[in-house]
């Protein structure tokens, strides 16, 4: 009777023996399929239908884990700032999704991935255009032309751009915070969002003037993350430092709470496997899981180089490098991730790792003040990812996912000619060029209207208490 009862333990928890777990597994999948797939099991799916529903899927999925990045950029910039302007931080960080959201919705998407002409898209504004994936069909093609490559339904590549857009806003928050009003933040995503963004990335992704010239970024070194960058670097220097922070020497401000901006960084380094692999656009297997072993050799060696280069270059190995050294690593290799090999990913990561240490240490020389070391981490790695894939881009063909068409010529160092870098350049040149200007007028407008920076005062107390009335730990404060 005894040994009847540990039988049907085992059976109902199958850890109970060794490699028990693993006889389940096949009756939980199908199991899985039923629930999920009941239509198709009464009257039968096609192919093509059950590659768009895995499609769909997944793209849906990797848009969830880009969505989730905001939770890292909330935790890293909170703690890397001091604890009198975290709830800021946090109110900046959590309201930009939403602002993203209407901007992108209203006008965004359809500058961006509307058909128009090599300068933008004028047409299919508030998603209201006739979804032109191939699996629908070609008699409803001719809104959204640049993104008929992708076989899944209109709504789930909204989405996911979403994602992509909001994170190009999420980036300009760290560089100008602990002394920017919060109206003139929430005025400026709006108009990068809707405006700026979509504009430069309509030339690249929606079929523009540097993609038909043959420039290549595949998931955002440039389209997302120089973007924000620019925009940050600009916001940073109207704004000018914090009160306090350049004297006859920079002064550090330390951070009040690396925990969480180590957590924020690991919550980006997951978000990650969502935001390049992601950009397949499609449940292929071979092309997603390259691209995540290339992203995660990219970071993991990101993170060494920032390690060793600060232990060597500061005496120390800094945690605040090591959390930006993973971030340049993932941002580095964004724009490459799907045309290179798995060397290659580690030595542009690698460089990634050293350069945002340097780049960190030559803005304080300039007396740029960014906190969180946003410009270097987006900008700086951002502009040298689109660079080396002019490097490293694999011969069209090496792998099944890219051919000449979708994909770049051979990197100069790959075999290939000088042709494909030069491309690169001219990109990053022109989107630089653009962003900044918009940038500048639009925050110069901001501090000609409605002011872009807090007062002394307010500053000194924290924006906290000046800009939202409440403090992140109210506890901590002695007295009554």
């Amino acid at each position: 009777m005894l040994q009847q009862e540990n039988a049907s333990k085992q059976l109902l928890h199958p850890l109970g023996k060794p490699g028990g777990r693993w006889r389940y597994v096949p009756w939980v999948t199908l199991g899985s399929l039923l629930l999920l797939c009941p239509a198709a099991l009464a009257q039968g799916v096609s192919t093509t239908d059950l590659q768009v529903a895995l499609d769909t899927v997944w793209v849906l999925v990797a848009g969830f884990l880009v969505f989730f990045m905001n939770a890292g950029f909330c935790m890293l910039e909170t703690g890397f700032c001091r604890s009198k302007n975290a709830v800021n931080l946090l109110a900046k960080n959590l309201i930009v999704f939403g602002l993203s959201t209407l901007a992108f919705w209203v006008v965004g998407f359809g500058l961006m991935f509307g058909d128009g002409n090599p300068l933008f898209g004028f047409s299919g504004f508030l998603l209201q255009g006739a979804d032109n994936s191939p699996a629908i069909g070609d008699a409803y093609r001719g809104t959204y032309s640049a993104l008929n490559w992708a076989g899944v339904p209109l709504n789930a590549k909204f989405f996911f751009q979403l994602a992509f857009a909001g994170t190009a806003a999420t980036i300009v928050s760290g560089a100008v915070a602990e002394r920017i009003k919060f109206l003139a933040f929430f005025i400026f995503s709006l108009l990068l969002v809707g405006i700026s963004y979509p504009i430069t990335g309509h030339w690249i992704w929606g079929g523009g003037m540097l993609f038909d010239l043959g420039f290549r970024d595949f998931a955002g070194s440039t389209v997302v993350h120089s973007v924000g960058g620019w925009a940050a670097l600009v916001g940073a220097i109207l704004l000018g430092p914090r009160r306090g922070r350049f004297q006859a020497r920079p002064v550090a401000m330390p951070g009040h709470n690396l925990s969480i901006s180590a957590l924020g960084c690991l919550i980006l380094w997951l978000g990650w496997f969502g935001f390049n692999p992601g950009s397949v656009m499609a449940a292929d297997p071979f092309a997603i899981s390259h691209i995540v072993v290339t992203t995660n050799i990219a970071a993991a060696l990101g993170g060494l180089a920032a390690t060793v280069t600060s232990w060597i270059y500061l005496s120390k190995p800094d945690l605040s490098m090591i959390i930006n050294g993973v971030l340049a690593g993932l941002v580095s290799v964004t724009a490459s991730c799907a045309y290179i090999n798995l060397g290659s990913a580690a030595l542009i990561g690698l460089v990634g790792g050293v350069i945002v240490v340097f780049s960190v240490t030559l803005l304080d020389a300039l007396k740029i003040d960014d906190p969180v070391g946003a410009v270097s981490v987006h900008l700086v790695c951002g502009t040298w990812g689109t660079v080396a894939l002019g490097l490293f881009s694999a011969t069209p063909g090496v792998y099944s996912w890219y051919d000449e068409a979708s994909g770049p010529l051979a990197g100069l160092l790959m075999g290939g000619g000088i042709q494909q870098l030069l491309i690169q350049i001219l990109g990053i040149a022109a989107v630089g060029a653009f962003t900044v200007s918009f940038s500048l007028v639009g925050w110069l407008t901001l501090r000609a209207t409605v002011g872009i920076r807090v007062s002394e005062a307010e500053e000194i107390q924290g924006l906290d208490l000046g800009e939202h009335a409440m403090e992140a730990y109210p506890e901590f404060q002695v007295g009554p």
